[in-house]
């Protein structure tokens, strides 16, 4: 059912990763953001291999899908300041040591603070740093994370994440992941063009360097450059919009993670309206696009249900995506309807040598 797309939250390993885990579970999540290390600084307390190998066993007895380390904020491989840059490629290599306990999921960064720097040069320094620390059997995939594009950052907009990916030597263990709040804020106009955001993003990056999505919405209007996170409908970006990007056949595949202002607990109320609002979405698809389905009891609606997700997610792996020729409006649904199934608006074709992702996204510990 609607189980299959991956929803969770950031939270902190204080207690321990299995206990992280296990709150993880307990607040309805499949997958799971945390830092290694302070945020806001550079120190990290002794890693705990045992722990570490308890949580693997748990992420894959549950079949969690990928989970996402973060970077502290700290990281910035390109700063004009040697000793600062230095600093970053110690502690990210020093979070890659410890993913290495964690195969097959994902560690995220921000690319960093440009200063005074000329644009060439950070994305230079950006790319060596990661150069000298992934190889071809990292066990971990690096994501570089959009941007919003406040001050000097670098990441504010595809091209200049694509520049990065262009430098580097492993292209198939560096990939990115979009910040829905970020990109709003730098520009790209998700809540109306959702559609047109994603074909650019193909265009200059390429879908199958797309791992993973910070789900937030933002406290301000498109193309701000501000980045303020807002809980999930109570932002610019709004609930309607963020639904729609979780179950768009492009994306749904992939691990969701929310970094709303909010607790575990709200996190959990979060993820349970999305679920229960992709329940909804599925049960407008199924009485309205499917003739059978009006002859179904209920348990095999449910059933009708798991085998529909199933089949979206199989046929986002390995296939492409392009615009149905119909517009919106053009659907068969309902004119008093708010929720219409993405299912209905994309087509999905093979082509030749494009592929949504490289490798199946669930369960790769």
């Amino acid at each position: 059912m609607d189980n299959a797309i991956a929803l969770g939250a950031h939270l902190s390993p204080a207690k321990g990763f299995l206990k992280m885990g296990e709150e993880a579970k307990g607040a309805g999540m499949q997958t799971m953001q945390f830092f290694l290390r302070n945020p806001r600084g550079a120190k990290a307390k002794a890693f705990d291999e045992t722990d570490c190998a308890a949580l693997r066993e748990f992420l894959r007895e549950n079949e969690f899908a990928p989970v996402i380390a973060h970077a502290p904020y700290t990281l910035n491989p390109c700063s004009p300041d040697r000793h600062i840059r230095e600093l970053a490629e110690e502690m990210c290599g020093d979070d890659l040591n410890r993913m290495a306990h964690l195969p097959g999921n994902l560690y995220n960064f921000h690319p960093g603070s440009r200063l005074s720097q000329d644009l060439e040069t950070a994305i230079d320094q950006i790319a060596a740093m990661l150069n000298r620390l992934v190889s071809p059997d990292s066990p971990t995939v690096v994501l570089l994370e959009t941007m919003a594009g406040k001050g000097s950052e670098v990441g504010r907009d595809f091209t200049e994440l694509r520049a990065i990916l262009d430098r580097v030597n492993c292209p198939e263990k560096i990939g990115v992941c979009v910040d829905t709040c970020h990109v709003w804020d730098a520009g790209y106009n998700i809540k109306d063009d959702l559609d047109g955001v994603l074909t650019e993003f193909d265009r200059v990056i390429g879908l199958n360097r797309l791992y993973a999505v910070h789900l937030n919405d933002s406290l301000n209007p498109c193309g701000s450059h501000k980045d303020r996170h807002a809980l999930l409908g109570q932002g610019e970006i709004g609930f309607d919009a963020l639904l729609r990007a979780v179950t768009h056949p492009a994306l749904c595949a992939l691990p969701f993670t929310l970094e709303t202002p909010t607790d575990t607990a709200g996190h959990a109320a979060e993820i349970a309206a999305l679920r229960r609002a992709m329940g909804e979405e599925l049960r407008f698809f199924t009485l309205s696009s499917c003739a059978i389905a009006k002859d179904l009891k209920q348990h095999n609606v449910k059933m009708h249900k798991m085998r529909f997700f199933a089949e979206r997610r199989r046929m986002t792996i390995g296939r492409a995506w392009k615009p149905a020729p119909t517009s919106r409006r053009a659907m068969h649904a309902p004119t008093n309807s708010k929720i219409r199934t993405e299912a209905s608006i994309w087509k999905l074709s093979a082509l030749p040598g494009k592929r949504v992702r490289a490798k199946a996204p669930f369960v790769r510990h």
